[in-house]
């Protein structure tokens, strides 16, 4: 058998999610400063330099492409495709990570980046590559996810009244949701406590009681082998 030559590169992708009571879910993408697909928008990433991780690397290009830094990262999918793009063989890891998208309005494109745009999930532009088939793949395991880890609550303020939770889930899952059994159910976890505050409004009717979410609760509840799912 005749050996060819191959020379692969190794790329990293960030998908993050941002969320906000009057946007709803959004996420970050960057129009690209060069070919290919010049001004085109994309999903922050780059390739993997030689002395660095995967997370590593794709914390970095998203720090020099965005200026914004992710506490929660996870890997989705490895996409290597060997069309996927038209300078070289490139196989891509992507990540998706969630933030409060209140938190990261003053966006800071460098490097390979001309700009950086919060976009709604539901109103996206064109996207270079091969990144309409990973943002909806991320889309997909985001919306799978919140329903059996409670991701959700990186999304929410520290403290926040109840009705913040269902709508964040009602966004998140593209649907409505029975009030009753998903306040019942949420509650009955455990690990959701009020704060013994009340929550600041200028509508009339009586102010809503504020929760935060307890991780140290959560992780006792897992080790006793709770299991969460909505």
């Amino acid at each position: 058998m005749q050996n060819k030559s191959t020379d692969i590169k190794v790329a990293v992708d960030a998908i993050v999610f941002g969320y906000s009571k009057h946007d709803g879910v959004s996420v970050l993408l960057i129009q690209r400063k060069y070919e290919p697909f010049k001004s085109s928008w994309a999903i922050p990433g780059g390739f993997v330099l030689q002395a660095e991780s995967l997370e590593e690397a794709v914390r970095r290009e998203l720090l020099e492409e965005t200026g914004i830094e992710v506490n929660y990262l996870e890997q989705l999918y490895t996409f290597g495709d060997p069309g996927r793009d038209p300078r070289q063989r490139v196989i891509a890891i992507a990540y998706f990570g969630l933030v409060k998208a209140s938190q990261f309005q003053e966006l800071k494109a460098s490097t390979d980046a001309e700009n950086a745009k919060w976009f709604s999930i539901k109103k996206l532009p064109s996207l270079a590559f091969d990144h309409k088939k990973i943002l909806t793949a991320a889309i997909e395991r985001l919306r799978n996810k919140i329903r059996y880890q409670p991701i959700g609550f990186e999304l929410l303020d520290k403290k926040f009244p109840f009705s913040d939770l269902e709508k964040l889930y009602t966004v998140l899952l593209d649907r409505e949701i029975n009030r009753r059994n998903f306040s019942k159910k949420i509650l009955s976890f455990g690990f959701l406590e009020e704060t013994g505050e009340l929550a600041k409004t200028e509508a009339k009717g009586r102010p809503s009681k504020m929760f935060r979410f307890n991780q140290a609760r959560y992780k006792e509840l897992l080790k006793e082998g709770f299991h969460f799912e909505i």
